[in-house]
């Protein structure tokens, strides 16, 4: 089999049903495919849709989990299951424009020493949205204190097919033999800098990452709407780019970037002061979790969830 969909759902109901049907829509990539659904524990009603919709051209199988794990745990089952040469890794809030598979399938054919390659990802409107950077370091925090990020972090835009860094996992194609090579996602990082480790690790193996700009994909960045869970989405994303920090560059560096990424919070909290519409506390709470992570993150409101269940 060439191709395998690779969809973790966690209580994104309708998104997953535009999700579903935009990839029933692909022209497909060639020697056959299959649609794999991990259900993170939704209480939603997405089992109840998969169930409805499950059957068709192109048949969605699905597994079920009794409580809640995190993303690179749930990709990792995922390709694991999947009997593709080649795994797209998918938010249940990506909407695959038509020929963004063939199009990243296309790219991985054409370069053997690819492990991954990168949709670029779109916003509801339409519009290109950053999707592609630098591997983070002392120098690409730097370049965000200064403000530089745009011109020397962000990787993706423009109309050719390159190398990156890393590619966000919202429609990531996996070279499946490459994720096994590198032992596949690590759980450590519940969510966010998952993948960002992930391409890392395929770079030290000589598996480099390709952004696809031919690969469009809207992303509805259900997670980024959800004000309720906005502090526990901050302390999580810091967290774990300062575990990606003490695993491949060690403790100073991990420090010093700690230090510049919180200095780049301030000014923008001062200018939030004046602009509408911005909240110059989540500024601050940014800056203060990026200099010294704490507090509840998705994984403890994971944990907590399932002790309820449990």
């Amino acid at each position: 089999m060439k191709l395998s969909y690779c969809v973790v759902n966690t209580n994104g109901r309708e998104y997953l049903r535009a999700c579903i049907a935009a990839i029933r829509s692909q022209d497909g990539a060639g020697g056959g495919e299959e649609i794999l659904v991990l259900d993170n524990a939704s209480t939603d009603g997405s089992v109840e849709l998969l169930a409805e919709i499950a059957t068709g051209e192109t048949a969605v199988r699905a597994t079920y989990l009794p409580s809640p794990e995190g993303k690179a745990a749930n990709d990792t089952r995922l390709l694991q299951e999947a009997r593709g040469e080649y795994c797209l890794l998918l938010n249940e809030d990506s909407e695959l424009k038509p020929g963004a598979a063939a199009a990243l399938v296309a790219a991985l054919d054409a370069d053997p020493g690819a492990g991954a390659a990168g949709a670029q990802l779109l916003d509801a409107a339409g519009e290109p949205q950053p999707c592609a950077w630098r591997l983070p370091g002392v120098g690409t925090a730097l370049a965000q204190a200064l403000f530089l990020h745009r011109w020397l972090v962000t990787e993706s835009g423009g109309a050719e097919t390159r190398r990156v860094g890393w590619a966000q996992s919202a429609a990531l194609l996996v070279r499946r033999e490459a994720a096994e090579q590198v032992g596949w996602l690590d759980p450590a990082f519940f969510v966010y800098s998952d993948e960002t480790d992930f391409c890392k690790r395929l770079g030290d193996a000589g598996r480099h990452t390709l952004y696809v700009p031919a690969a469009r994909t809207i992303h509805h960045e259900q997670l980024s709407t959800d004000r309720g869970s906005g502090r526990r989405r901050i302390v999580e994303f810091h967290r774990n780019r300062d575990r990606y920090m003490h695993k491949h560059h060690g403790a100073l560096a991990a420090f010093a970037v700690r230090v510049l990424t919180a200095f780049s919070y301030l000014p923008r909290a001062l200018a939030a002061v004046v602009l509408p519409g911005h909240d110059p506390r989540w500024y601050l709470l940014h800056a203060s979790q990026a200099l010294r992570p704490h507090g509840e993150g998705i994984r403890e409101a994971a944990e907590s969830e399932s002790g309820r269940r449990g």
